[in-house]
């Protein structure tokens, strides 16, 4: 014998029947933000990338904190006695954790504050060469035809280029006067320009192929069908699906940038010497490597879980963002 609804006996409205049905079956909606969390949530390497992240911006923002009220001198200050009489540093003591340098400067607190130039020097050139990649490859892959040939030689060229040969010649060209007319000054500045300057040209061949992609769904042309202008749709449509693509890359291209300052450093051809860098405090331990092991030890430990947390973190918001790529 066929039941009946008795819902439909009490004259229930159909909102009311959709509420307790989803109620019943376990139904619940999720916003697209909340599927990525659910995802990223489950990779505990990417996890833990994110805890040493937010640990390292921590160091770098207390830098001038711990070393004026825990460690009592700054990452400059030398400290005659810390050197043997023939020059060689001297290793770690109750007062000097990490050791000392080979004029007597306190290698905790320069490592400390190297994390400070390293974060710096990232997330600055990482972010004009994101301004520069972002906007020349929407541009290229939207508009196409000639727009579209020129931005993609000039990116084929920048990347035909020995990146490290160019950046010395132009850090040793620019290192007393500065650059573009004394805009661009020696140190910090200069690095981070020189690192822009050449790590745009990924972020822009990626989201030119994602625009060109993009621009070819349907809600491109309903927006068009509707009236809308070029710079409605990519404001409007392109750019908000992009945001997903430029936080995967941005996080895969911020360790890469690191060690491009690092080598710069190494070099002698990066920050000033007054400027605690990761990079030139392992070009001073090269030569002393053998008596002075703490010198490259501290700030090459660093050097390489920061850039391993990047590439986690990069790793499992590519994961998370977009499924289908995910790793088996």
């Amino acid at each position: 014998m066929a039941t009946t609804d008795p819902t439909l006996l009490t004259g229930s409205s159909q909102p009311e029947v959709a509420t307790e049905v989803a109620t019943v079956g376990g139904v619940v909606g999720r916003t697209p933000w909340q599927l990525f969390w659910l995802r990223f949530k489950q990779d505990k390497a990417a996890l833990l990338g994110l805890a040493f992240i937010i640990f390292l911006i921590l160091i770098a923002l207390t830098a001038p904190l711990i070393s004026k009220y825990i460690i009592h001198h700054g990452p400059n200050e030398l400290f005659r006695d810390r050197v043997t009489d023939i020059g060689l540093p001297m290793g770690p003591t109750s007062e000097f954790y990490f050791g000392s340098d080979t004029v007597g400067r306190d290698v905790l607190v320069r490592t400390l504050y190297g994390a400070r130039t390293s974060l710096l020097v990232a997330l600055f050139a990482t972010g004009i060469s994101l301004v520069i990649g972002v906007t020349l490859g929407v541009v290229a892959g939207f508009k196409g035809g000639w727009v579209d040939t020129l931005v993609s030689r000039a990116i084929d060229i920048v990347l035909s280029m020995p990146l490290l040969v160019f950046a010395i010649g132009i850090a040793a060209a620019c290192s007393i006067g500065g650059c573009l007319g004394g805009v661009i000054k020696p140190g910090l500045p200069l690095v981070v320009f020189i690192i822009a300057l050449f790590s745009w040209a990924y972020i822009a061949r990626i989201i030119r192929g994602q625009t060109l992609s993009i621009r070819e769904r349907e809600f491109i042309e309903a927006s068009r069908s509707l009236g809308a202008g070029s710079r409605r749709i990519i404001v409007r449509e392109i750019l908000p699906n992009l945001v997903a693509p430029i936080i995967i890359y941005a996080t895969l291209i911020i360790p890469g940038n690191i060690l491009f300052e690092a080598y710069l450093s190494f070099l002698g051809l990066g920050v000033p010497q007054s400027t605690p860098s990761w990079g030139r405090m392992i070009s001073d331990a090269a030569s002393i490597f053998e008596v002075a092991w703490w010198m490259m030890l501290f700030p090459g430990m660093l050097l390489v879980f920061t850039t391993l947390a990047f590439n986690l973190l990069g790793d499992g918001l590519r994961d998370a963002l977009d499924p289908r790529t995910s790793r088996a």
